[in-house]
């Protein structure tokens, strides 16, 4: 959900909640519908309490899912330009075509995953260029002791970089399942109807409008917030980009000049075959 939709979706709230307040005070009796008012105060109290108590586990949990999916992206850039510079330590016959499709990695991510990512369509597709440099990885034949450590350090850094890949997409997808949803938006139509039955005839419009206004404006925006959290890939305000990838793209070009590795990538530049 952009910031747009956010605010307007708490606007529109609000002000179904403040038109429908107005609406039963007009034909609420003066005092209200309750005989007891404080003893109707306590139980809503014990109600809102429950709700916000549940909505700030909530949040708490999609914001570790946001988190995840940021640090997975950033440590996925790091390792990326970390395997480049070992790569430069294998076997001759390998050396270049490693680089290479680190590159073309580094450019799928950032053209083909991210987009999918953002419009959930990514599901479990697979960067074609890691099985590339599976199978380039598979007819290495490392023969100096310098070669078998870059070697073995490529094979611990491949399976980081899949761990914080899995991260990245772990965070795209959400983690707050439907049956969840559905509680929450049950229990904000408990509270919107128990709130109603406050309406007071002698009470000013005013006083009572910015009563459950100022309420659902709240569980509105805390919604919204959830729904952020829980799908944080997209463009615009606060939404997670392959900025991290995209810097590690421009040192990987600095570095392919530094080492004379100039010539045509097997890619193009959205990281699609050549």
């Amino acid at each position: 959900m952009s910031v747009t939709w956010a605010v307007l979706s708490v606007g529109a709230a609000t002000a179904v909640a403040v038109a429908a307040m107005l609406f039963v005070r007009g034909r609420a009796p003066k005092g209200g519908y309750f005989a007891d008012g404080d003893r109707a105060a306590g139980f809503f109290g014990v109600l809102a309490t429950g709700f916000s108590v549940l909505l700030g586990l909530i949040v708490f949990l999609a914001f570790t899912s946001y988190d995840q999916a940021r640090a997975g992206a950033e440590t996925e850039a790091a390792l990326v330009a970390q395997q480049f510079e070992t790569a430069q330590f294998m076997p001759p016959a390998v050396r270049r075509q490693l680089g290479d499709e680190l590159v073309c990695y580094g450019r799928y991510v950032v053209h083909q995953a991210w987009p999918r990512m953002s419009d959930g369509s990514f599901g479990d597709s697979l960067n074609p260029w890691a099985v590339a440099m599976f199978r380039t990885l598979k007819r290495t034949n490392p023969e100096t002791n310098a070669e078998q450590s870059a070697y073995d350090a490529w094979v611990d850094r491949t399976a980081d970089r899949e761990i914080a890949r899995r991260d990245r997409v772990h965070g795209a997808v959400g983690v707050i399942p439907d049956p969840l949803w559905a509680v929450l938006f049950f229990i904000t139509g408990v509270i919107f109807v128990f709130a109603l039955f406050f309406a007071d005839s002698a009470e000013r419009r005013r006083s009572q409008a910015i009563q459950i206004g100022s309420a659902i404006a709240v569980i509105a925006a805390m919604l919204c917030l959830i729904g952020f959290l829980d799908h944080p890939v997209r463009a615009g305000w606060g939404g997670l980009e392959p900025v991290a990838m995209q810097r590690t793209l421009r040192i990987l070009d600095e570095e392919r000049r530094i080492v004379g590795q100039t010539g045509p990538l097997p890619c193009i530049a959205t990281g699609l075959p050549a």
